[in-house]
């Protein structure tokens, strides 16, 4: 009987740890974060957060609506579920008092989501041109336009761009192949390939600026975007994602355009942005992106049509 116990506890064990793998340690931090909040309510209010129960779930849902928006408020109840499902508990997240408060909450507040701006190829040029007017050394001009253009020019996400190793670079006469080894939604680490072909205008080019960067860094294997020390000595030491933002911020706040709606993720929607306005179909933006599912893509799409199927232009006034 002991022996059945034990085996019985391991088992369980093994099937936390699990759980636990198949989420991405970003994901993971994500619901600790999420779920630390719950926890500061329940304690407040003298309520169980785990486990928890879907009347508590729903209340707290309500209290976050005031300042929140619908997104927020499905992320968190992921968050909630899944650390229930990770301490061994069962939350049921499809009860009719969590299901029909939000949908009650979606009506009174509408679901109208307002994203990051896109960065446009007007930004784009006026980003690069700034950084080569900026009085700067040499060096960290390639790896600021370097980080920008290869960010905008491959869909990335500032947490794929800034996990780009030299290994993952291969040039070759048509441009640049990278590897993307892991990402958001490739959590089994299948990898992708992106293709980076060269631009007419070499200045803009992401494949011309990334080869002078490595040139004149004398990266040969790691990190090909690194941080620097004071007196602008390159390290060993890889960016954080929260730098790609930073960057982006200063040289639209340098070109003189307002940086408050744009942040690391308008490289990415920029370059879906601009591929749909230039006519590219779903599919070759889904391809690049790495988007899995079309909705996102399509909201894009619509956004960069807004005004080339207007039915406004029809009427002679």
């Amino acid at each position: 009987m002991n022996e059945l116990a034990t085996d019985l506890k391991s088992l369980h064990e093994a099937t936390l740890n699990n759980l636990k793998s198949s989420k991405a340690d970003n994901t993971l931090r994500a619901y600790k974060s999420d779920f630390k909040d719950f926890g500061a309510f329940c304690a407040k209010h003298g309520l169980n957060s785990l486990p928890s129960e879907p009347k508590i779930v729903s209340i707290y849902l309500t209290h976050l609506s005031k300042n929140s928006k619908i997104s927020t408020l499905r992320r968190r109840l992921v968050s909630i579920s899944m650390v229930h499902k990770l301490k061994g508990h069962y939350l049921d997240t499809k009860h009719p008092i969590i299901v029909e408060n939000l949908m009650g909450i979606k009506r009174v507040k509408g679901s109208i989501q307002k994203g990051k701006k896109p960065i446009l190829i007007s930004h784009l040029k006026s980003i690069i041109n700034v950084i080569d007017q900026k009085k700067i050394e040499d060096i960290k001009k390639f790896r600021d336009k370097s980080i920008i253009l290869i960010g905008f020019g491959g869909g990335f996400r500032r947490t794929e761009l800034i996990s780009i190793d030299h290994e993952d670079l291969e040039f070759v006469p048509e441009g640049l192949k990278i590897s993307i080894r892991r990402s958001k939604t490739d959590q089994f680490g299948e990898g992708m390939i992106k293709g980076l072909p060269y631009f007419t205008n070499e200045n803009y080019c992401p494949v011309v600026n990334l080869k002078k960067w490595l040139e004149i860094s004398k990266i040969k294997s790691g990190p090909i975007f690194r941080r620097f020390s004071k007196g602008s000595l390159l390290t060993n030491q890889r960016l954080t994602d929260q730098s790609v933002v930073l960057l982006i911020k200063e040289y639209l706040n340098l070109a003189g355009i307002e940086n408050k709606n744009f942040a690391g993720h308008s490289l990415r929607s920029g370059f879906a942005t601009v591929a749909a306005e230039s006519g590219a179909n779903e599919r070759s933006i889904m391809a690049m992106t790495g988007h899995k599912t079309t909705q996102m893509v399509r909201r894009y799409i619509r956004e960069a049509n807004i005004f080339k199927n207007n039915a406004l232009n029809k009427i002679k006034i």
